[in-house]
């Protein structure tokens, strides 16, 4: 059995996407490791760093994105056959390594799930609706990936900011985590409310089976040391390594380069698209320091 891995961060645009689909292309191209990647924001990002918006809408348009495997768990339908596999999209961007299980603009609605849980509570007889909810958040995700999960090495979870059911979900169902973040308060703000986070999502497990998540680091992204920002960009640094310990911050950081934005344009990671610029050398370096790591 392979790796869950999730890319999270409380705030937006610290690169989470980016790190996400870049690491993932790096280990199936580089290292020959199957991967699948799970979009689970709303912005899709991920999936239209993978595929472009027409193939996106046509997959859409067949209910072959993420948003069906999750409505078949909210209202399961006896006669649907759409299993996981239907929907995963083999050889991404032409890696027969690499996998994407794409994301949607509409993944669930938050009222339909605490309606169906209510329900459940009053048929079992459950004294807790919290219990309930935190069974249904520790399982959710873990559940959809079970039929596919010893099929890869890797399956990278992109996260969406902020903290809602899918992410919990996603931390639940992981071995380990990443945490992007920029050389910014802000973002270091980002990195002490997910450990927080993760900490009260441990506890609110305990009774029942034990969140074994670990952080697998912290990575710096849209790093630029020039005279102007090299002494801001230090004491911020010195902050997070006060706060969690050099040995949990990645060495490899991604600099501010434009192949990597305009990466985005082709629909196709930076690695692939612009192999020798320095953010693709950065994220290749990256890739082999988390295997190190693992």
């Amino acid at each position: 059995m392979g790796y869950v891995i999730a890319t999270a961060n409380m705030k937006g645009g610290v690169g989470k996407t980016t790190l996400t689909v870049n690491l993932a292309t790096c280990l199936a191209k580089n290292y020959g490791k199957k991967v699948l990647v799970l979009d689970l924001d709303t912005q899709i990002s991920a999936t239209l760093s993978l595929m472009s918006p027409l193939d996106f809408a046509k997959r859409r348009k067949q209910r072959l994105t993420f948003r069906y495997l999750i409505d078949d768990v909210i209202n399961p339908d006896p006669n649907s056959k759409v299993t996981i596999n239907d929907i995963i999209q083999p050889q991404i961007c032409g890696l027969s390594e690499l996998s994407l299980l794409p994301g949607d603009i509409d993944l669930y609605d938050e009222f339909v799930v605490s309606e169906m849980l209510h329900k459940q509570t009053v048929a079992f007889g459950e004294q807790n609706f919290e219990t309930v909810w935190n069974r249904f958040e520790r399982v959710l995700i873990n559940n959809i990936l079970k039929p596919v999960r010893e099929q890869y090495d890797f399956i990278l979870l992109d996260c969406a900011p902020g903290y809602n059911l899918l992410t919990r979900s996603a931390l639940a169902a992981s071995d380990f985590y990443i945490l992007p973040a920029k050389p910014e308060p802000l973002s270091v703000v980002g990195i002490q409310l997910l450990e927080r986070r993760i900490g009260q999502l441990k506890d609110s497990h305990e009774q029942e089976a034990k969140i074994n998540i670990k952080m697998l680091g912290i990575v710096f992204s849209m790093c630029n040391t020039n005279l102007l920002t090299g002494r801001y960009y230090k004491q911020v640094m010195h902050r997070v390594v006060e706060d969690f310990g050099v040995e949990q911050i990645c060495k490899a950081q991604i600099p501010v380069d434009i192949n990597v934005a305009k990466a985005v344009d082709s629909f196709m990671p930076a690695v692939l698209n612009a192999p020798q610029s320095a953010g693709s050398k950065a994220f290749l370096q990256l890739t082999q320091e988390l295997l190190q790591k693992l």
